[in-house]
């Protein structure tokens, strides 16, 4: 039975690497899948999920006003569809969200999507938001604070090093502009 399953941690903890090796473990059982990663994100080139450990693969990309339901319905005409992998889901929009949740309910094709719960300020992104509450299946891929407990939160640092407090929800980057922490020592460093 398929599902739609929201994939989320913090920054550093391998989603792009989790994704990636199951699409391997889908291609490799000569299943297809279909990848996508948001436009937005070009740090590694776009059409691409690229992975810290240097593993990567060719990606549709999405835009706000991607119509994903559309865009799978037209490629299974093409060939059939095992699973669909989305990086960078915190990105998604709420109509996204539910046309992948149509994905799952009227095409039965699993949906994974892999993203950020929430930004520097501790807000949710709006993907996020709906995969948290339209999801079937929720997995918290896991990372360790510079102090060795779970980080959940993500602080935005600026070129010196220096925590910033305020800003555009979106701003990408990479471990120059975000470090994972903990809840103690993401309300230290911010001051609270």
């Amino acid at each position: 039975m398929a599902k739609l399953y929201f994939y989320y941690s913090s920054m550093n903890a391998g989603k792009s690497t989790t994704l990636l090796q199951s699409s391997y473990n889908y291609r490799e059982r000569h299943m297809n899948t279909l990848v996508y990663t948001a436009a937005i994100d070009n740090r590694f080139g776009t059409a691409k999920v690229t992975s810290r450990i240097g593993i990567s693969q060719e990606a549709l990309v999405f835009t706000n006003e991607t119509d994903l339901y559309q865009q799978i319905k037209a490629q299974i005409r093409q060939q059939p569809l095992h699973c669909i992998l989305v990086d960078e889901a915190q990105f998604l929009t709420k109509t996204q969200v539910y046309q992948l949740s149509d994905v799952v309910d009227k095409l039965h094709i699993p949906v994974l999507c892999y993203g950020l719960r929430t930004d520097f300020q501790g807000e949710l992104f709006k993907g996020s938001q709906y995969l948290l509450a339209w999801a079937d299946q929720l997995e918290e891929l896991k990372t360790i604070c510079y102090c060795g407990r779970k980080a959940n939160f993500v602080l935005r640092l600026n070129e010196k090093g220096e925590v910033v407090k305020a800003g555009e929800q979106i701003q990408i980057g990479g471990n120059d502009s975000y470090l994972s922490v903990c809840r103690r020592h993401y309300k230290e460093r911010l001051g609270c």
